[in-house]
């Protein structure tokens, strides 16, 4: 996939940039965002390079390489889609070498006209995601002489697909909601697990996908707040000791929305029930709202330049930000099958076993990573608020997709 250091550094600014979100739904992709400052670092000097080394987690030296073989990696792998663009006024010189070091056929111009550009840059957006992201999250202006952006798309299929009905929270936020719901069986104990953290327990649950992009589902404490529970889950995923798993669990409550008990069984097996509410979740981050956080905070000086290694013209960071969408669903394998069975009255059952049974449900607020399973990799991190509505008719646009 890409190297160990740079999921490293990848994952650590995934982690800051959780612990900064509010309590409201929302959704990131620090994979997206990481590249953009390699980039900008390679070509920087002074206390502007520094701090994009610093926010990068890795030597300014090294950046420009990382960013292009993470690129190259991303596109590589099939559920992911990269892509890299770069516009830049005529009248701007580009350093030959800065641009040798980009991927090839990723630079385009920019006319000068700011209606005509945006048009253009959108309409990149829009092709590159196709059609999840419509509009460039920064805007052209008749002061910008350069826009170098990113575009990364994810899509995998449940390795089983989820059965679909309503679901009624229990406690929290969504109690009395008429919520659209996602159940699941399965005798896999270990998909589920739980994690001792500083902020409390964390229940973590592993939605499989194809390709090797799975889905991670976090519930906290309903006293944990977003960048809590989706730090504490980023730790969790390279800490993999410290999480224990469902079939080593202890009876009774041990993780938030969790359930452990022996019941009575027909064939002894165990069994894993999963409740889950599909949702999908939109964001617009300014990414000057957190300046050191992603190492901008010298680079956005304009009464200087910064970036002689990109153009001999003074150059500064004018805009910065990325809009990003994520849907989790019933998606994957689609069949319609009738079953029927002949069945006359009998006697009550016999269970001559008893069996490890788990029940997890997440019926309130909770946070997702969604991550390349070898390299836990973490592509998108979000946080959950506001789940779909019960609608009988949104079975019928699953199976459209």
């Amino acid at each position: 996939m890409t190297s160990h250091d740079a999921v490293k550094a990848i994952n650590g600014l995934t982690t800051r940039w959780a612990a900064t979100l509010p309590h409201d739904g929302t959704v990131l992709a620090a994979a997206g965002v990481w590249p953009l400052l390699g980039l900008l670092a390679d070509g920087a000097v002074g206390p502007a390079r520094q701090e994009l080394s610093d926010a990068l987690g890795i030597p300014a030296d090294r950046a420009a390489t990382a960013a292009r073989d993470l690129l190259s990696a991303l596109g590589a792998t099939r559920g992911l889609g990269a892509a890299l663009g770069l516009w830049t006024r005529d009248a701007l010189p580009v350093e030959p070498a800065w641009l040798d070091r980009l991927p090839a056929d990723v630079h385009g111009r920019l006319t000068g006209d700011p209606v005509s550009d945006q048009s253009r840059l959108d309409a990149w957006a829009a092709k590159c995601t196709q059609g999840q992201v419509d509009t460039m999250p920064v805007t052209v202006t008749d002061e910008t002489l350069l826009v170098l952006a990113s575009a990364l798309t994810l899509r995998t299929d449940w390795i089983r697909p989820f059965a679909q009905d309503s679901l009624e929270a229990e406690t929290g936020p969504w109690r009395g909601k008429d919520l659209a719901g996602l159940h699941r069986t399965t005798r896999l104990l270990n998909r589920v697990g739980v994690v001792e953290t500083a902020a409390g327990p964390l229940t973590e649950l592993q939605v499989i996908g194809t390709h090797g992009i799975d889905v991670h589902l976090y519930l906290g404490t309903p006293e944990a707040t977003a960048g809590q529970v989706l730090t504490a889950a980023v730790g969790a995923l390279h800490d993999r000791r410290a999480v224990v798993s469902g079939d080593h669990l202890a009876y009774g409550t041990p993780g938030p929305g969790l359930s452990v008990a022996r019941v009575p069984s027909l064939d002894g097996e165990p069994a894993l029930h999963v409740s889950t509410v599909p949702f999908t979740v939109e964001a617009h981050h300014d990414l000057l709202d957190h300046p050191d956080l992603f190492g901008l905070r010298t680079a956005t000086d304009t009464s200087r330049g910064h970036f002689p290694g990109i153009s001999a013209e003074p150059l500064a960071v004018q805009a910065a930000a990325q809009s990003m969408t994520a849907t989790f669903g019933a998606h994957g394998f689609r069949s319609a099958a009738v079953t029927a069975f002949g069945m006359a009255a009998g006697g009550p059952p016999r269970y001559p076993f008893r069996a490890r049974e788990i029940r997890v449900r997440f019926d309130r607020p909770f946070g997702f990573l969604a991550l390349h399973r070898t390299s836990r990799l973490v592509l998108n991190a979000g946080w959950v608020t506001d789940p779909d509505p019960f609608d009988e008719s949104f079975w019928d646009d699953e199976d459209d997709e």
